[in-house]
Parts: structure tokens; C-alpha cells; sequence
């Protein structure tokens, strides 16, 4: 039961906002997150469901999850969402198919995040977000229309990317895979991070990548018929 003064609605909302939750406790017992920090949602309606900004992961239940409508208005009574509602809102109007979004603070993603470094080809498994490399966005004030913005730019055509000097946004169509690919792109970052200790890597070239990112669309088990 949510809690008293928290409204959620039917049995499919009450099913999405555990979804959230349980991508969030997931999110900060694998350490992508420490303490409060990061952010999860996932579409709803013309709108999105959002972890509230403020609250220990452990500490939330169903109920304090929030519902934002798509011009950013909460239902009376709700927590208040994420800080970071505003780019999270952008990126589902920029990518129309994606469900799902997973913001952390991860410790060489934001390494790397904070030396404006984008992560390049140096390992085929990059390709994983969607492209040739894992941009890096500009800097903007957290919570901003311009973050907002660079966010929104930098997923356009990636399915991850680097904020600098602040973190990693991942988009999937599902919770689990927002989750799974924020981890994925948290390794890659280690690997490019211990890579450079040991000089200029040497990256794919752009004609084999292209190659890995049309064979990983169709990567995965297919359902038996």
C-alpha cells in the first residue's frame, strides 16, 4: 500500500513503479551509485514514472515514486521528482521507442566524465550503445534545460552516453536493459580508463564497428515457436 497523502493508480502503475523501485535498489546495491545519487524512470502514458529526488533507494516504497506529466506537472500530494526529471523527459521525447532510463554516478564513468573523455572504439563491445564510441555531452548546472538539452542531443543516436563532469545516462526499452547496459558501459570505462595507463590504444576502425552495431541488433535468444 503506498503511503497516506501518495495516490497511484491502477494495478498496471502499482506493477510499474515496483519496476522502478526494484531497478533502483538494483542500481545501488551493485555500487553503480553510491548514497542518493543517480536516477531511474521509465515511460508512462504521456508522461514517466521517476524515483524522487531526496530519498535513500532503501527507504522508498511503490508509492514514493512520481508520476511527472509530459510538461513536467506531479499529481497534489506526491514526493518531488528527481532533479534531473528534466533531461529525463527530454530523452523520451528524442527517442520516442525508448521505455527505459538509468542515470548514475559510477566511478570511471565519471572518471572519465570529469576529463571530458568519450569513450572510442578501442573495444568492439562499445557498440553496444549504438555507435562508434559513448559520447561525452557538455557540462551544464544539474537539473537545467541545458543539460536537458545536451542530453537530449547526445542520445539521439546512442543509447548511452557520458555527462561530462557529472555521470552516464543509459536509455533501453526496458528497465533491465537501461540497467544492463549503464553496467556495461561502467566496464568499459575501467577497461579505457586502464587502457591509457599503458599508452594511445588502438581502435576498430569505423567499417567494423558499423558491422558489430548491425550484428548486435539482432544479439540475443529468440522466443521458441
Amino acid at each position: 500500500m503506498a503511503r497516506a497523502g501518495h495516490t497511484t493508480g491502477g494495478k498496471a502503475e502499482a506493477k510499474a513503479r515496483q519496476a522502478v523501485l526494484d531497478t533502483a535498489l538494483g542500481l545501488s546495491r551493485s555500487g553503480l551509485s553510491p548514497g542518493r545519487s543517480g536516477n531511474v524512470s521509465c515511460r508512462w502514458q504521456d508522461g514517466m514514472l521517476i524515483t524522487p529526488t531526496g530519498m535513500a533507494y532503501e527507504a522508498q516504497t511503490p508509492g514514493d515514486i512520481v508520476l511527472v506529466g509530459p510538461n513536467g506537472e506531479t499529481r497534489p500530494g506526491s514526493r518531488l521528482p528527481s532533479s534531473e526529471w528534466r533531461f529525463h523527459l527530454a530523452v523520451y521525447r528524442a527517442r520516442p521507442a525508448g521505455h527505459a532510463i538509468v542515470h548514475t554516478h559510477s566511478l570511471h564513468a565519471t572518471v572519465l566524465a570529469c576529463a571530458h573523455r568519450p569513450i572510442p572504439a578501442f573495444h568492439y563491445m562499445v557498440a553496444r550503445a549504438g555507435g562508434v564510441d559513448i559520447p561525452c555531452v557538455p557540462y551544464a548546472t544539474y537539473g537545467s534545460e541545458a543539460l536537458s538539452r545536451h542530453v537530449a542531443r547526445g542520445l539521439e543516436k546512442r543509447d548511452a552516453c557520458l555527462l561530462a563532469n557529472h555521470g552516464q545516462i543509459a536509455i533501453a526499452d526496458t528497465l533491465s536493459g537501461a540497467l544492463e547496459l549503464a553496467a556495461e558501459v561502467e566496464v568499459l570505462a575501467e577497461q579505457y580508463y586502464k587502457v591509457l595507463t599503458l599508452g594511445p590504444p588502438r581502435l576498430l576502425d569505423a567499417a567494423e564497428m558499423a558491422i558489430v552495431v548491425e550484428r548486435f541488433k539482432g544479439h540475443g535468444q529468440k522466443a521458441v515457436e
